[in-house]
């Protein structure tokens, strides 16, 4: 049945609303959010009443009274973000979400990949950080409002990437599981466990100490500061970048088609005349604007932002990983030493699919060297040269240059997390 337009006057009302409430930093009202249109049939969740009794009973506390970390790996398609994530996922007292703002993503604004809309990046934003402080709060529940179709019975099988979370994948969510599944690969954890059911999500998240989320949909830092400031969360943002060449090497690679163009001039030599350049251009904006944030250190982030380099992280993943560890203050376990002695270590045959994180890290890192031809490596200088130069990136004057370089492409920075 099609939406009246009164139904889409509603929807544009809560879409502000959505905003309105992601700005209430200071609010002395729980995380829990009454129910809001139904992207879907435009009409109100279908479990209304209970929805309703949430929101009177909850409790109301003016900060994060259980003191868990909240932690954000903020961070850009193809810039080793689930690598980083498994650092947290492997930790036996870390609830770790991957990418739960897809789902904000693909139901509000299908086509925001697409859009250059700043209605649109203000609509995305307003709801992803709404989620986020909700799903901080372990309120699972505020997920059904974008998955498609609406879980029923709080039960779903539509979670995107449900198999990349360990906690999502091991008992009490998954309780069809023996002790010979306790490692299970991302698709087995589908096909062994079934339909996840958010309640006992919401529980398992509850029992962890500490909760994890990373996300490609945020653009810069800034967006974040309604969260950061929040005295209900004890929110931690760990900013992953990596040489802009290499993400679009791996881009080209990995997403074939909408990137069709770029493997073109690649391969033939000649740039084609309607290249989307903003495929390039904005990762280098994004990496501008939020970076410069970082470092300039404003006093809403002292404590609260650590920058890492891809790079880094690749030539001494333990050391670097120890590092995040001890600016988060939250103690390594033994679980996350041993996957990353498991897993960087890999040759090229070991990573399964492109969001694999089983290979040899070192040599990932500097691989994009003899990817991209070097038209294109000059082009990429020039057009990200400001931030290739923020973040310690050495840009080559030949092809015979960047072959010759290798890993010295990256000059020795110590980005000093803000404290």
């Amino acid at each position: 049945m099609q939406c009246s337009w009164k139904a889409v006057l509603l929807l544009a009302l809560a879409s502000i609303a959505i905003q309105y409430t992601a700005i209430r930093t200071f609010t002395a009202k729980s995380f829990h959010s009454c129910p809001i249109p139904n992207p879907v049939n435009c009409s109100l969740s279908q479990d209304t009443d209970a929805a309703d009794r949430l929101c009177d009973e909850s409790p109301t506390f003016s900060y994060n009274l259980s003191r868990k970390t909240h932690v954000l790996i903020l961070a850009t398609t193809r810039s080793g973000s689930s690598f980083v994530g498994q650092l947290f996922n492997q930790h036996f007292d870390v609830f770790y979400l991957f990418e739960p703002l897809y789902h904000v993503q693909y139901t509000l604004i299908p086509k925001l990949t697409q859009s250059k809309s700043t209605t649109d990046r203000r609509v995305m934003l307003g709801a992803s950080r709404d989620l986020l402080r909700s799903l901080y709060d372990c309120d699972l529940y505020f997920l059904e409002n974008y998955i498609k179709p609406q879980p029923v019975n709080h039960t779903t099988d539509r979670l995107f990437r449900r198999g990349a979370s360990k906690a999502l994948c091991s008992p009490p969510v998954c309780e069809s599981l023996g002790a010979v599944d306790l490692h299970l690969e991302e698709g087995d954890c589908v096909k062994k466990c079934g339909a996840l059911n958010l309640t006992l999500a919401t529980e398992s998240c509850r029992d962890h100490g500490h909760v994890a989320i990373k996300t490609v949909r945020v653009p810069e830092v800034s967006d974040l500061r309604a969260l950061v400031e929040d005295p209900r969360l004890n929110l931690k943002v760990i900013q992953l970048v990596r040489d802009p060449r290499g993400i679009l090497a791996s881009r080209s690679e990995t997403f074939r088609d909408t990137y069709r163009l770029w493997r073109i001039w690649d391969g033939t030599g000649r740039k084609p005349y309607n290249l989307d350049v903003t495929q390039l251009t904005t990762v280098c904006e994004d990496f501008w604007n939020s970076v410069s944030t970082g470092l300039n250190r404003p006093p809403w982030l002292k404590g609260k932002y650590m920058l890492v380099r891809y790079e880094d992280l690749a030539r001494n993943p333990m050391k670097k990983t120890e590092e995040i560890y001890d600016f988060l203050g939250i103690p390594m376990d033994s679980n996350v030493e041993r996957w990353i002695q498991n897993n960087t270590r890999g040759d090229r045959s070991s990573s399964k699919h492109k969001y694999g994180t089983v290979r040899n890290s070192a040599a990932t890192a500097e691989k994009w060297r003899f990817r991209l031809s070097y038209e294109i490596v000059a082009f990429t200088q020039h057009a990200c040269r400001q931030v290739l130069a923020q973040l310690g990136y050495k840009t080559a004057s030949s092809e015979e240059e960047l072959k010759n370089l290798s890993i010295s492409l990256v000059e020795e920075r110590d980005f000093l997390p803000f404290s």
